[in-house]
């Protein structure tokens, strides 16, 4: 059959699926900030009016709380993995390093705000750590490969260590200080640059 060309009306933009894209990262932002200031057994119809749907919108979307919980944390890492490339893209590869870092701080912020559902022994939330290692991962070790082959920082550090350690210094500070991990994830960076001048002249 002949492929018929396409029309106006077939290449208009569909205004439904943007508006529905749009109403999702609302809703995500919203249970975010909700969660974040009242627990995650807050209400429901807190986060609704807040992010401007109505109840059955998020019913619809997420059934049961767990699903709603689940995609907090997924938008938190995605967010946290799409800061990687960008940040490469605009900045020489140390800098980029710590930004990120200190963006991985902005999730594990969010993910201490989810313990205790995460924590719970619900198998709803079993796949999270898998998809955390799948997304986050490879974005730390791009960034610290680039910033090796400046001569930025030494070789040899281990991704899997540094998220650890982050997540750690993070929680060291939580609740009492919100700029220690930062001040730490600073002096952190600035260990991974020792030696690296030697390498560089090597």
């Amino acid at each position: 059959m002949k492929k018929q060309p396409a029309t106006a009306k077939d290449k208009q933009p569909r205004p439904k699926r943007a508006d529905a894209q749009r109403k999702m990262g609302s809703l995500l932002k919203a249970a975010t900030e909700v969660f974040a200031a009242s627990g995650v057994d807050a209400p429901v119809r807190e986060i609704a009016e807040r992010a401007g749907v109505g109840l059955g919108t998020v019913y619809r979307h997420f059934p049961q709380r767990s699903d709603l919980i689940v995609a907090v944390f997924q938008s938190s890492v995605d967010a946290c993995a799409h800061a990687a490339p960008a940040l490469a893209k605009k900045h020489p590869p140390i800098t980029a390093l710590s930004l990120w870092l200190e963006r991985y701080i902005d999730f594990i912020g969010t993910k201490f705000r989810l313990c205790k559902a995460l924590y719970s022994g619900d198998s709803a939330y079993k796949a999270l750590p898998e998809y955390f290692n799948e997304r986050l991962r490879p974005a730390l070790v791009t960034l610290l490969e680039a910033a090796v082959k400046a001569k930025a920082v030494r070789a040899g550090a281990d991704p899997d260590d540094l998220l650890v350690a982050v997540a750690n210094l993070c929680n060291a500070g939580y609740g009492r200080d919100p700029q220690h991990a930062r001040r730490m994830v600073k002096l952190l960076v600035d260990g991974l640059r020792y030696g690296a001048a030697n390498e560089r002249h090597s």
